[in-house]
């Protein structure tokens, strides 16, 4: 885990037990990266060939922002990005197909989750209600599952699953007695 900060707070910031408060009141900044096999939700969505063990890096970066609009008291605000490399299964192929998944955002925080789920029901951005501290990585694992594609395929399939040919179907159902002649073979002796 490597975590960069562009500002000097008076305290180290940790990224999995971050005042957003503070965060916000400082303009305070991070950026870091994260090993993919740490994420456990995002790496259990990796095709067993190739584990989120031997992806690269997850890639991160937030910012803390206070706005102070016209009239009412200070909101409190976090810019969030993310990028990751993945190896997801084909549903064609069955076979690793490699998605970039990466998404920017921003959230506002909200006192309590009654006035997060009355703002977010009239606006546009991400509300959240404000915790006593934030997990950055829990909260980059989210957006990047959010933003996993719902079906995972290849443009054009390496290989193609082998499928029966129509004379091999017809062969296996020559080969098979049919169970009604049996029925009757039997009823007869």
């Amino acid at each position: 885990m490597t975590i960069r900060s562009s500002s000097k707070p008076a305290r180290e910031l940790d990224p999995r037990k971050l005042d957003v408060a503070a965060f916000a009141r400082d303009a305070a900044s991070l950026q870091g990266q994260w090993l993919a096999a740490e994420l456990i939700r995002l790496a259990d969505a990796a095709a067993p060939e190739a584990p989120a063990s031997n992806w690269p890096h997850v890639q991160w970066t937030a910012r803390g922002e206070q706005r102070k609009p016209r009239g009412s008291e200070p909101q409190t605000w976090l810019y969030l990005e993310a990028s990751a490399q993945t190896a997801l299964t084909c549903q064609r192929c069955l076979q690793p197909v490699h998605e970039s998944v990466q998404f920017e955002r921003w959230f506002r925080f909200a006192r309590d989750e009654n006035e997060a789920a009355s703002l977010d029901a009239e606006s546009e951005e991400d509300v959240l209600a404000l915790p006593r501290s934030l997990d950055l990585r829990e909260l980059v694992e989210d957006e990047l599952l959010l933003d996993l594609p719902l079906v995972p395929r290849h443009e054009v399939c390496p290989q193609a699953l082998p499928m029966p040919s129509d004379d091999a179907e017809h062969g296996e159902q020559e080969e098979r007695p049919n169970p009604f002649a049996v029925l009757a073979a039997l009823k007869k002796k």
